[in-house]
């Protein structure tokens, strides 16, 4: 019995009956309605709690929960609060759980799962990339579906573009600090980063146009908007210096965008330098990592070849049923509306943050998932880490991102993957604390 009341609330929310953040009865209440024992509604609700469909709230009462995603219970290596991982949130709005149920069913009853099990094309149909396409001109006008391949993620596409245009030992430019995935995929194909100092607008074009000179790189890759971990978004003035640099240096940008459909009306440097950039626009900062489906603009039809076999070879495709769903989202305009309720959510999480950190030196963007915490001269990062950890959180320090000596000192924080708002105001007043306070003296065992 009380797991059918658990069901009938996750019915209710998805739904829509019951909303986020709706105040429920009490147990009591609860069970004299339905006339069951008070344990059977106890033992629903804590249920509904672990999977994440309800919050208790000390002295407050029970409510539905901000977000469907998983109980801290389920969450691995006894953190629960992990604030390292940068995803997006997953707020009722954006009704994921429904919307995949209902965009398959669709799939199924158009042409049945069993067209998706079967080796397809790699980078995608001629119908999912013209698809795809025109959902990318809102922000890249001459983007066509003739120059764009369809990914199993932005990470494949950094390790395939880096294998298009490097030979080990090679130049690679980026900012001091970087995604760690191109870290990663720069080691394994023994390709030399070079780090370019920043500041707080993003990478230095004077500094990126003496490392040109010097280097000669064979590639600069960039996150201009809502960098990871930076938060900086460059601006337009600077975009255009950038664009300049990269074509006299003769070189080619990888434009890392996995955030930019939370800032869309920052304009990609694609848009400047079409002939000369490799555009990777992901789904797993704005919708969900595990869709695992991006999007790769190139520069011209030779580098549309080259890039699709080097998919085939690696990876062959991105899995055809999960494109079909993402397809299916971009032509009925669902993507958007979840990607609309995603950057909702992550302002209102920034709202959160800018409270309870006031006072304390921090960057970020008003919708970005993650924020870049200065620490002060009393923590070094790895000490400031450990004492988070100890309490049940994870953090990402400078180190993870810095390519070659940096002076930052600093954490990122990711707000995202937080529950729910509840749970990240704790964390947040946690690390607030943590912060004034004094260095906590190193656990002996």
């Amino acid at each position: 019995m009380y797991l059918r009341i658990v069901d009938a609330l996750a019915t209710d929310i998805a739904g829509g009956r019951l909303h986020r953040g709706q105040q429920m009865p009490t147990h009591r209440a609860l069970a004299a309605t339905l006339k069951l024992d008070l344990t059977t509604v106890t033992r629903a609700y804590g249920e509904a709690r672990r999977r994440g469909l309800l919050d208790a709230r000390v002295g407050r009462g029970t409510f539905v929960s901000e977000t469907s995603a998983r109980a801290p219970a389920d969450i691995p290596f006894q953190i629960k609060v992990d604030l390292s991982m940068n995803v997006p949130p997953q707020p009722m709005e954006a009704n994921l759980d429904t919307r995949i149920a209902l965009g398959l069913k669709s799939i199924q009853d158009q042409s049945s799962f069993s067209a998706y099990l079967n080796y397809l094309r790699p980078g995608g149909s001629d119908e999912e990339r013209e698809v795809a396409a025109k959902w990318l001109r809102t922000r890249v006008p001459n983007a066509s579906a003739d120059r764009l391949i369809i990914y199993p993620g932005n990470q494949a596409i950094l390790f395939n573009a880096l294998l298009a245009l490097t030979a080990p030992g090679d130049v690679v430019i980026t900012e001091a600090l970087t995604f760690p995935g191109i870290k990663a995929a720069a080691e394994k194909l023994r390709v030399h980063l070079i780090g370019v100092p920043m500041d707080a607008d993003g990478v230095q074009p004077d500094a990126l146009r003496r490392a040109c000179e010097r280097h000669n790189p064979k590639a600069v890759y960039l996150t201009p908007t809502l960098h990871n971990p930076t938060t900086a978004t460059l601006s337009p003035e600077r975009r255009k210096a950038i664009a300049g640099i990269i074509r006299k240096a003769g070189t080619f940008l990888i434009e890392d965008d996995a955030y930019g459909m939370l800032e869309p009306a920052a304009s990609p440097i694609a848009n400047l330098i079409p002939e000369r950039t490799y555009l990777a626009v992901g789904l797993s900062k704005c919708i969900a990592p595990a869709l695992r489906v991006s999007y790769l603009l190139v520069p011209d039809a030779a580098a549309e070849l080259t890039l699709r076999s080097n998919l085939q070879a690696t990876t062959l495709m991105p899995a055809p049923l999960m494109v079909a769903l993402v397809t299916h989202w971009l032509r009925s305009g669902v993507a958007n509306q979840i990607i609309q309720a995603v950057r909702n959510e992550a302002a209102g999480r920034q709202k959160l943050a800018a409270k309870f950190l006031k006072g304390l030196p921090f960057a970020t963007q008003p919708n970005s998932h993650h924020l870049w915490l200065s620490l002060p001269r009393r923590w070094n990062s790895r000490g400031f880490l450990s004492h988070v950890a100890r309490h049940g959180m994870a953090l990402v320090g400078e180190d993870t991102f810095a390519v070659g000596d940096t002076s930052s000192h600093a954490v990122r924080v990711s707000l995202g993957a937080a529950r729910n708002r509840a749970e990240l105001a704790a964390a947040l007043q946690f690390i607030a604390a943590a912060m004034k306070s004094s260095v906590a003296s190193p656990q002996i065992v």
